[in-house]
């Protein structure tokens, strides 16, 4: 219920941001709240009984814990000091999403450890790496909002509120220009979301395949998040809210993951899935742009939008080894694992 919350307010909340001058108790931000309380309330019961937990789980989860009630207080501070914060990736919302992901992360250790095998404990664990993904990728959907907004402009349509928008001018320092808008709406480098696209969110998994351990487990948890997106999609463009464009790359890159692990040696996996992944999620945003930018347009009653946010195809590289090099870290992982559990498989069969 808590990841639900989550997950609600924080898809609303960006959406909101590039409507509203920013509110510490906007509604989206009161759903985080309630998913916080229930969160903080689930962690002290986990500490005092031990319940569902090993104690790396519990570590991971109150560290977590810990380091997102930190990120609360310094977020509100800096937007007292610095006003508008314009993207997604400042130093402050990067604490509330790296609090989150040990959050997670522990609430996933302590289900992959300790719940009893069948269908259940694949289908919840599934579930929470859904979760795992979607905050990975929050931050990517500044980028996702940014683009069709960049397109109203253009298309003499604003989404943000005049006091949004003379706000955001007035820290810039210049008139509510296209400048100020591109400023506004796409305020990173165009490598930064593919590259963080590929080893992030293909990183992400890349780890869900090796523990659910059935060939589709990585397309199916990136499915569940598109179809999150897709089914907020209408929700929000009808009320009003600025619409965004849907990472439906994601798909195409988990099932290519799922194909890389029908090669048995592990290092030869991760060098031909990372090349394989990264040159297919290249291609399927340069298809998603291709697409969905006309679906989008006629949706809005816009001409020209675009389909998924700029690439940088030269940035394919770098992706790449990224991801490369977080495969390999994963199979390390998995290898380091298996020996001892054969172990005790060994010593406890008669």
């Amino acid at each position: 219920m808590a990841f639900a919350l989550k997950v609600l307010g924080s898809a609303w909340d960006v959406s909101w941001h590039f409507m509203w001058l920013r509110d510490d108790l906007a509604p989206p931000h009161l759903l985080n709240s309630a998913g916080t309380a229930i969160v903080v309330a689930l962690t002290i019961i986990h500490g005092y009984t031990g319940y569902g937990v090993d104690r790396a789980a519990l570590r991971l989860i109150q560290w977590g814990t810990g380091v997102f009630l930190v990120a609360v207080p310094l977020d509100l501070i800096n937007h007292r000091i610095n006003g508008l914060d314009i993207t997604s990736w400042s130093p402050s919302h990067i604490m509330l999403y790296v609090g989150t992901f040990f959050m997670i992360a522990g609430v996933v250790r302590g289900w992959f450890m300790g719940a009893p095998p069948g269908r259940e404990r694949t289908v919840v664990l599934g579930a929470f790496l859904a979760f795992f993904l979607e905050n990975v990728h929050f931050p990517e959907q500044h980028q996702e909002y940014g683009i069709l907004s960049l397109g109203a402009w253009d298309n003499k349509v604003v989404y943000a509120e005049k006091i949004l928008l003379d706000f955001a001018a007035e820290q810039m320092g210049r008139p509510v220009d296209r400048i100020m808008i591109t400023n506004f709406t796409l305020p990173v480098p165009d490598t930064l979301y593919p590259v963080y696209a590929v080893v992030a969110g293909l990183g992400v998994l890349v780890a869900a395949r090796m523990m659910i351990g059935r060939f589709g487990a990585a397309t199916l948890v990136a499915a569940a998040y598109v179809v999150f997106r897709v089914a907020i999609w209408p929700l929000l463009t009808v009320a009003g809210f600025p619409p965004s464009a849907v990472p439906f790359f994601l798909v195409a890159g988990g099932l290519l993951v799922d194909l890389a692990f029908a090669l048995r040696h592990p290092a030869v996996r991760a060098v031909v899935g990372a090349a394989g992944a990264t040159a297919g999620v290249y291609g399927a945003l340069i298809a998603q742009d291709a697409v969905m930018g006309p679906v989008y347009g006629f949706l809005k009653g816009q001409e020209g939008l675009h389909g998924s946010p700029p690439l940088a195809t030269a940035s394919a590289v770098w992706a790449g080894l990224g991801l490369l090099v977080v495969w390999l870290a994963c199979e390390w992982w998995a290898g380091r694992r298996q020996p001892i559990e054969a172990r005790v498989i060994a010593t406890a069969t008669p």
